[in-house]
């Protein structure tokens, strides 16, 4: 198993300082997720060699890996121009993982269109999903023989606001790429719009599922009380956390006991954004806690 962290928290640190904090935070493995100077949200990858070996350099040097890179494009936009571009860009960053011997990448669904040219993410009309999801299928069908050429693994999730945001039909559609190099993410902040199940949606997702996530988040459906409060009534939001494990309500005990039982061995990552403001105690905390929880249920595996 690989442990990673999301160093979000700490993208002010250059890309030559990073590793050296994911070690000081007890981390062997980095999960790389958007940034300015290396993928961007959205726009082209800023990679150039220098930075590539820079970045290889103080990898190596602090004994640190790249568990995943975590591209975000717009490889699911119903604008062709918009989606030919995404693919570009997904093209470009399967290359950069080869350049950093990275096995593996990530992301979400995808949002569709970019708002500024119309289309609501979180109001999607039965027409709109159909046209994102007809996107996301003409850019796999581009970007999965590249994927098996070049032997990197992709793991998507569903996303609150995603065109799919839900573990039906998430787990089919991977299934229906039938690639063994894609495979499926559960993101556990998100687990409440996935469903009310922990053990049984890991259960069901046993045979696609490579990649977790690790963050905590309120029960956004609980009847026993509001956990926030939006305005205007009614609004269709999508509202969730990135939490330190235990400052919300996924069921710990069920999600490791669980990933154990089905034999998960694959990446799992510290994803917590709320807390920039102490982001070392939260990285600290958060690979103290997922250790505890691997050695009650994996008996002292520790990689």
């Amino acid at each position: 198993m690989k442990i990673a962290l999301d160093p979000f928290m700490h993208r002010h640190l250059s890309l030559e300082a990073l590793p050296a904090k994911v070690r000081e935070l007890g981390y062997d493995w980095i999960e790389l997720s958007p940034r300015g100077d290396f993928l961007e949200w959205f726009k082209a990858p800023r990679v150039f060699p220098e930075r590539v070996r820079g970045f290889k350099a103080a990898l190596s040097g602090e004994g640190v890996r790249i568990a995943s890179l975590l591209p975000m494009y717009r490889w699911a936009s119903p604008d062709e121009a918009e989606r030919q571009a995404a693919v570009r860009h997904w093209k470009r960053a399967i290359e950069i993982a080869v350049e950093l011997e990275v096995d593996t990448m990530n992301s979400e669904f995808g949002r569709g269109p970019h708002p500024d040219k119309g289309g609501c993410y979180c109001c999607h009309t039965g027409s709109m999903i159909e046209a994102c999801e007809d996107a996301w299928w003409r850019s796999m069908e581009e970007l999965v023989p590249l994927l098996e050429r070049e032997g990197v693994s992709l793991h998507v999730e569903p996303h609150p606001e995603d065109w799919c945001e839900t573990l039906q039909p998430a787990l089919d559609l991977i299934r229906t790429v039938n690639s063994p190099r894609v495979r499926f993410l559960y993101c556990a902040p998100h687990t409440f719009y996935f469903g009310d199940d922990t053990a049984a949606m890991l259960r069901e997702a046993r045979d696609v599922l490579a990649h977790v996530h690790v963050g905590d988040t309120f029960n956004h459906k609980a009847s026993s009380g509001l956990r926030y409060i939006l305005n205007p009534p009614g609004t269709s939001a999508r509202v969730h956390q990135h939490l330190d494990i235990g400052q919300g309500e996924v069921p710990w005990d069920a999600f490791f006991g669980t990933l154990h039982e089905i034999g998960f061995d694959g990446i799992m990552t510290a994803c917590v954004f709320a807390w920039e403001d102490r982001a070392d105690a939260s990285g600290r905390f958060m690979r103290q806690e997922m250790q505890k929880y691997i050695d009650t249920y994996w008996k002292g595996q520790n990689q």
